[in-house]
């Protein structure tokens, strides 16, 4: 199992994060370096509880879908959205948002596993976890320009 912890500070409350996190509009126009789609499920807007999406997008070469399915949702605090259908063996993405004094901290924990064990963890120990990390990290970076600009 693979651990990601990211910490992003905000200059927003967390109503106005916690939405831009859960907005498909958002999170492709984040992902437009993988051309990553809505192409099933929630396509546009908010996703909500025991919703799902299924994104297409192009990594390390490769048209790949992921199907996931928001399992959890404390409004404005936390959500979590788990992989139904896709590469990994398991993944699980954990959104926190905490407020203090009108701004907020977002924390992302993403927990997945590998098929095709030794294989499989060489290319995330190589490739994949830098390359998630970095995706979130950019995904990140849009959410907080648009909720501290809006």
């Amino acid at each position: 199992m693979t651990t990601i912890n990211l910490f992003t500070k905000i200059n927003a409350p967390k109503r106005i994060v916690f939405d831009l996190s859960r907005n498909i509009d958002v999170h492709q126009n984040s992902a437009s370096n993988t051309n990553e789609k809505a192409i099933a499920g929630i396509k546009s807007g908010l996703i909500n509880l025991n919703e799902t999406v299924t994104w297409r997008g192009k990594h390390f070469g490769f048209y790949l879908t992921h199907k996931s399915r928001i399992t959890a949702m404390d409004f404005y605090d936390y959500f979590v959205d788990e992989m139904e259908e896709g590469k990994f063996k398991s993944f699980k993405h954990e959104h926190t948002f905490v407020e203090k004094e009108g701004k907020t901290v977002m924390i992302d924990n993403l927990n997945y596993e590998t098929p095709l064990g030794i294989f499989g963890r060489l290319f995330d120990k190589y490739f994949l976890k830098k390359h998630l990390t970095n995706f979130i990290l950019n995904r990140n970076k849009v959410l907080k320009y648009l909720a501290e600009n809006q």
